[in-house]
């Protein structure tokens, strides 16, 4: 992928709700970085997917991975919301 983004393991809303500094961040592909936010809300990556392996073991998040590594990396890739 060209375009990374930064992602907070730990999403700035909770650090900054307990007044603690930032939390590390990954490198990943704007469509994950979406996906990822599109599937799960703020409390929920806190608490449960706050690392790498987390966020990749996650079976909602496989089954896109799988998916996205077939897509032209050139192509903005469309993510949708759960139901």
């Amino acid at each position: 992928m060209e375009r990374l983004t930064a992602h907070h393991l730990i999403p700035r809303q909770s650090t900054k709700r307990q007044k603690v500094e930032t939390s590390p961040t990954i490198d990943i592909c704007s469509a994950c970085h979406r996906q990822i936010h599109a599937l799960f809300d703020n409390k929920y990556l806190a608490k449960e997917l706050n690392t790498l392996e987390k966020l990749r073991k996650a079976p909602e998040m496989q089954k896109f991975l799988a998916w996205v590594k077939k897509q032209d990396p050139g192509k903005r890739v469309t993510v949708h919301r759960q139901k």
